[in-house]
């Protein structure tokens, strides 16, 4: 498959993550032996950076990129990883989290849609097949209504746009304007899914398993999701004149 799709980097964004590391690191490198992987450290005051180092010392598929002055955000750790991976010429870049949420074993999936001819793979809870374990009924509804209302603001395609286990093709995250993006947490995924699609670029979604992380705290907060909800209610209000000129325009077609 790897083969099939040239070289596969795989980003995996840490802070404080000094015990899931070395797990889905291994996970990793069984599900997708060829891939490489690259641990975008937010230097951790917890150490996970010293054991990253450990790691790409013994495996010459691993890689490190610190980030001095703390931590950033999610979209900035995925910015700068994509950044390096473009750089070092991989033609797939695949986003994980470090916290076992995204099972590495599905990302034969991920890589499975792309070659069939889509330039964004979307790991996907909320299609038939896709679900979640461990979560709280109050969780699920967040995730849910705010696919919902992403979906219906955007007019997005996609059932999941706020994912975070994905796969793009390097030839779409060249056409998509990295340099300008400013969404640092869940948004982040929401804002390159929407440029993914309104690129013209095929948008797949694929079902699978997210499991609640056991180990470490989540980063989700407060204001991650009114940052989301912010920026999402501003992209849906902007877009909607080019919206309804395109809809127009398929009924004058029609």
């Amino acid at each position: 498959m790897e083969r099939m799709l040239g070289r596969v980097l795989v980003i995996v964004p840490t802070y404080n993550e000094r015990e899931n590391l070395p797990l889905i690191t291994r996970r990793l490198r069984e599900a997708v032996p060829d891939a490489h992987l690259l641990i975008a450290d937010d230097d951790s005051p917890d150490g996970t950076g010293t054991i990253a180092d450990k790691l790409a010392a013994d495996d010459d598929h691993v890689h490190v990129l610190h980030r001095p002055g703390g931590k950033q955000g999610l979209g900035a750790a995925y910015i700068a990883g994509f950044r390096w991976g473009l750089k070092e010429g991989f033609d797939v870049l695949v986003e994980i989290d470090a916290d076992g949420s995204h099972q590495p074993e599905e990302l034969p999936k991920l890589l499975g849609a792309l070659a069939g001819g889509a330039d964004l793979a979307i790991g996907s809870r909320w299609v038939p097949g896709g679900k979640v374990v461990n979560w709280p009924i109050s969780r699920e509804f967040l995730s849910r209504g705010a696919n919902v209302y992403t979906r219906l603001l955007l007019g997005l395609p996609v059932r999941d746009a706020t994912a975070g286990f994905r796969a793009y093709r390097a030839s779409a995250l060249e056409k998509i304007s990295l340099h300008d993006v400013e969404s640092r947490g869940y948004c982040f995924q929401v804002d390159l899914t929407l440029r993914t699609a309104r690129g013209g670029m095929r948008v797949t979604e694929v079902p699978i398993t997210f499991v609640e992380r056991t180990v470490g705290a989540s980063k989700m907060s407060r204001g991650i999701v009114v940052e989301a909800l912010w920026r999402i209610t501003v992209w849906g209000v902007t877009g909607l004149p080019a919206r309804l000129r395109r809809r127009r325009d398929r009924r004058s077609v029609a």
